[in-house]
């Protein structure tokens, strides 16, 4: 799983900068789509719409608005793709645009059978 990071503390943008980007990234996905490798692949709603659940010890819920607030980062989107070593999953990362606007997470998935 790519896993796209972007930050709050970015530089503001353009409206052309955020077109140029939203085509990067319809670009790569196209690439990828292509390529075989998509499995899936989504972008969030942005994190201003989060709201960050925790349990503590006793069971108590603790609901907070946004991500967690020990960091400035956030998770924007995510590309699942079918790749047969972490070489390849470090290649396609590279070539995402989101590891130019921000960063791009490879972490691979755990698959657990349910039967």
């Amino acid at each position: 799983m790519l896993l796209i990071i972007g930050t709050q503390d970015a530089e503001p943008t353009t409206p052309e900068a955020d077109q140029s980007l939203m085509q990067a990234f319809m670009a790569y996905t196209k690439e990828v789509y292509d390529a075989g490798v998509m499995v899936h692949s989504n972008a969030l709603d942005s994190f201003e719409t989060a709201t960050s659940v925790r349990v503590g010890a006793s069971g108590e819920r603790v609901v907070t608005d946004g991500p967690f607030a020990e960091t400035r980062e956030y998770l924007g989107g995510y590309y699942v793709l079918d790749l047969p070593d972490l070489d390849a999953a470090i290649d396609w990362a590279a070539r995402c645009p989101g590891a130019r606007a921000g960063r791009v997470e490879v972490r691979p998935i755990q698959d657990f059978d349910l039967s």
